[in-house]
This record gives C-alpha cells, sequence and structure tokens, in this order.
C-alpha cells in the first residue's frame, strides 16, 4: 500500500467539534407524527428519546444550529446516530480543491472533462497511455507515468502533487456540472468529514428505443447509489461510494491501495471509516457517468468487480459478508423459505419473541407494539430480501446444483428469482416516482439475473484464485 503526504497524516487525528453556524435537520420520517421527543430511524436502526432541554435547542421543524457545548454534542449524536443529515452553512471554496484525473488512452474523455471543470486545478494523470494524453490550459498539468500502474497509482501520484486541502478524484468518463464542488463542500465544514461524494447518474437517459444494457445502466448503475442521501457507513444502505467522483480531505488521504485494481474505492472508504473519519453520500450533487452499452461489456464489468470481494474479505472480514444477520432471524428467514406450515410455525414464534424483546426496548415510546410490529416487519422483509439476493448473486453456483438434483428447491429458486427481481424493481420505482422506470419489471429482472451471474462468477473467481472462501462466508450475530 502506497500512502500520500505519509508525514501529515501520520499525526492527523479526527477532531469531531462542529463549529458554531452548523446545522443539522433530524429525517421527519424518524418522528412518528412529527413528534420530535421520540425518533426511531438510522443504520442500524434505533431510538433516541429527546430530553426537554434538547427539544428546547431543537425548531419545530427538526432543526438544530450549533452555538454552544450542548447543541454541539446533540448535533454530533444525531448525526452519527443517521437520524439526522447536516446543513452546513460554510465551507471551503473550490479554490481550494485540486482535480485528480487518472487515465488511460481516452483523450476524448479528457478533453470533455476538462471543458466542464475548466476554471480549476487540474492534474491528469496520464498512466501509461500507448498515445500520451495532450492537456492544455492555464490550471492544467499533466504527470506521464512511464507504464502502467494503475488507477489508484495513478491517484496517488496526483494526490500527492497537488497544494491544495482538498482533493477530488474524477475519472475521464465523467462529466460534472458546475456547481458540483460548491454543492458537496460544505460538508467538509464537520472537521470529521473525510470523503464526500456526489450522486453517479447515466450521461444521457437512454429512451426506450436503446439497448437493454443502455437502459439498465442508466437507470440502475453499480455507481449509483441512490437518491437519499446518508452517512456512508459499511453494512448500511450506502456501504462505500465509487472513486469515480469523489471529494477528500487531503490531510487525511491514507492513499488507495496501489495493490488493487479492483474494489480500491471500497477498500479506502472502510479504512477511512475503521480510523474514525465520516464519509458522506450526498445526491443533490449529481456527475453524469459515459456508461457501456453492450450486453457483454456492462457483465464483464460486473464479473470484474466482482474479483474484488476476496480482496475486501481478506481486508475487512465482515464488512465484505454476502449476508449479515442474526441468528434468531437467519431461522426465521430460512423457515419462511421452505414454504412449509411447520417452516411458519417456527417463523411466527421467533419473530414473536423479537417482536416482544423490540417492544420492551421502545420502552415509553408511544405506539410501542404498532411500531415494534412494522419494524420487526421491515427487519424480516429486508432479512427475505438479503437471502434471496444471496441465492441468486453470491450463492448461485449451490444453488444451480441443489436446482439439478431438488425439483422442489428448483421451484423455489424460480420463484425467489422473480420475487427479488420485482420487489427490486418496484423500491426502485418508488424511490423515485418523479423519473420512472427505465424498464418493465420482467426485463428489469431479466437483466438483473445475468448482472447477479456474472457478480457471481467473478466473486467465486477471486475466491478460487485466492483459495480463500471468506468473502463467501456469512456474518451470524447472537
Amino acid at each position: 500500500m502506497t500512502a500520500v503526504d505519509k508525514e501529515p497524516q501520520a499525526t492527523a487525528t479526527v477532531d469531531n467539534t462542529l463549529p458554531d453556524g452548523f446545522q443539522v435537520q433530524i429525517d421527519m420520517r424518524c418522528a412518528r407524527h412529527r413528534d420530535l421527543r421520540y425518533l426511531v430511524g438510522g443504520s442500524p436502526t434505533r431510538m433516541l428519546r429527546l430530553t426537554d432541554a434538547a427539544l428546547g435547542m431543537t425548531s419545530a421543524d427538526g432543526r438544530i444550529e450549533v452555538c454552544d457545548p450542548a447543541t454541539r454534542s446533540l448535533a454530533r449524536r444525531l448525526l452519527d446516530s443517521g437520524i439526522a443529515n447536516p446543513r452546513p452553512m460554510f465551507g471551503p471554496r473550490p479554490d481550494d480543491v485540486t482535480v485528480v484525473v487518472p487515465v488511460r488512452g481516452n483523450q476524448s474523455g479528457v478533453d470533455r472533462l476538462l471543458r466542464a471543470v475548466a476554471g480549476t486545478k487540474v492534474i491528469v494523470v496520464d498512466d501509461g497511455s500507448p498515445q500520451p494524453i495532450v492537456a492544455t490550459g492555464a490550471d492544467v498539468t499533466v504527470i506521464r507515468l512511464d507504464e502502467n500502474r494503475g488507477p489508484s497509482a495513478a491517484r496517488n501520484v496526483g494526490a500527492a502533487a497537488a497544494t491544495t486541502d482538498f482533493v477530488a478524484f474524477l475519472d475521464s468518463d465523467v462529466v460534472p456540472p458546475a456547481d458540483w464542488l460548491t454543492m458537496l463542500l460544505g460538508h467538509f465544514s464537520d472537521p470529521a468529514v473525510a470523503i464526500v461524494a456526489p450522486r453517479i447518474v447515466g450521461l444521457s437517459r437512454a429512451d426506450r428505443g436503446a439497448s437493454i444494457a443502455e437502459r439498465y445502466e442508466n437507470g440502475y448503475s453499480s455507481l449509483d447509489m441512490g437518491p437519499e442521501e446518508c452517512a456512508v457507513v459499511p453494512g448500511s444502505r450506502v456501504p462505500y461510494v465509487p472513486s469515480a467522483a469523489m471529494v477528500v480531505r487531503r490531510g487525511m488521504f491514507d492513499g488507495f491501495d496501489e495493490t488493487l485494481r479492483v474494489a480500491e474505492d471500497v477498500d479506502l472508504c472502510w479504512r477511512t471509516h475503521k480510523a474514525g473519519w465520516r464519509v458522506r453520500y450526498d445526491p443533490v450533487a449529481r456527475v453524469s457517468h459515459d456508461h457501456r452499452t453492450d450486453v457483454r461489456s456492462v457483465l464483464d464489468r460486473r464479473r470484474y468487480y466482482g474479483t474484488g470481494a476476496s480482496y475486501l474479505a481478506d481486508r475487512h472480514g465482515g464488512f465484505a459478508a454476502p449476508v449479515v444477520m442474526s441468528i434468531p432471524m437467519a431461522i426465521a428467514v430460512v423457515a419462511l423459505m421452505t414454504r412449509t406450515r411447520v417452516g411458519l410455525a417456527i417463523a411466527v414464534i421467533i419473530l414473536g419473541q423479537l417482536g416482544m424483546r423490540l417492544r420492551q426496548r421502545l420502552g415509553e415510546l408511544p405506539g410501542a407494539p404498532l411500531v415494534a410490529t412494522q419494524m420487526t416487519g421491515r427487519a424480516v422483509g429486508f432479512g427475505l430480501l438479503q437471502a434471496g439476493g444471496a441465492v441468486c448473486r453470491h450463492y448461485w453456483p449451490v444453488a444451480l446444483i441443489l436446482a439439478v438434483i431438488s425439483a422442489r428447491f428448483r421451484r423455489l429458486a424460480v420463484e425467489i428469482a422473480v420475487a427479488e427481481g420485482v420487489v427490486s424493481w418496484v423500491r426502485h420505482a418508488v424511490a423515485e416516482p418523479a423519473t420512472g422506470p427505465a424498464m418493465g419489471p420482467l426485463t428489469y429482472t431479466l437483466f438483473r439475473r445475468l448482472d447477479d451471474l456474472a457478480y457471481g462468477a467473478g466473486l467465486w473467481q477471486g475466491a478460487l484464485t485466492h483459495r480463500d472462501l471468506g468473502a463467501l462466508r456469512p456474518v451470524l450475530t447472537t
């Protein structure tokens, strides 16, 4: 692993002190009937009870402004729980940022990107392109590597050459809007934030006449982390952000692992999290990506991504697990998937016990029985989706063998494949009703299953190559 500016990073510590004037906004979905006294949400889900003093610091719409030690402590706790999101009022300027572009053989992409970031300091790192990259401009520097060392090394070289406090990594196949840095930089007014990333969307919205691959990539790319802002935490809805577009605080940047040519962005995010820094995802800023447009290249890229799981499991253990579930919930999910009366009875007993324990933990929360029932229902629903996704994606070679030898399992596997795909399509449609789905549920389900087959093939390829099944090992907790 190669680090950048090792000396200052070795002494860098996380400062959790929010500055005066910083604001946070409670996610009002966490407040039943807009009652801010009891907040249920976050990742993992938890309940917070605001005292009278805390309520006095909070506006009726859930806004808190940091102005003293008490509001500072409350705002930090709400942020770290995932129940509130930052609303910074100030931050660094675009002049404090250097854009680093790692590239190999994409002159047209570099030209397009430089037009989009005109006026910003840029370092283009030519990673051994057969035909040297040409980039000119008053604020543009080109560093050429004599041999191809990979995107991690190219980014590290660019970051080491930067002199600004912040570095924005942009791949040569993305196009940011003019104000993307302005939208993101405010997050760095929180001194504990180390990385901020925008949403990555398709360069152009594919219409119905486009290929299935183009429509799928534009609507459901693995680079797109969705429409909801959040903290980036391993095991949560957004466990990492892609390095195709991200901004980092240079003083904490410990470098991409140059031994990795895949999953290096995941590794960076997880190392950053382990070190105590915060990573934020803000979809208000949208950077366009020039997606692949043919089925073969899309699926081959998914397979390549899958090979990175073994590296991540070796470095980060359970963070890379395909399934993370409590033992009781896992038993309930498996019991439900048997589709037998005995299985249903076992699941009802277990889920009833889990619901009662949750009810006790909710204490005096108004409507606690209903909330406990809803939370238990969501948990089992997520568990079923997680298990179904694992059958279709991570464990499909095993599922295929079982389907060949068992007609009962074959029917179950088909039902899982269809149900998981349709539910996933509905969740996408509900999350962004204004844009409308990029394709119908059946077409989406078909391509999602191809996506899973490709990723799973890469995962098993990596596991067998490294003779380590860590990336296939589920994490079951008590």
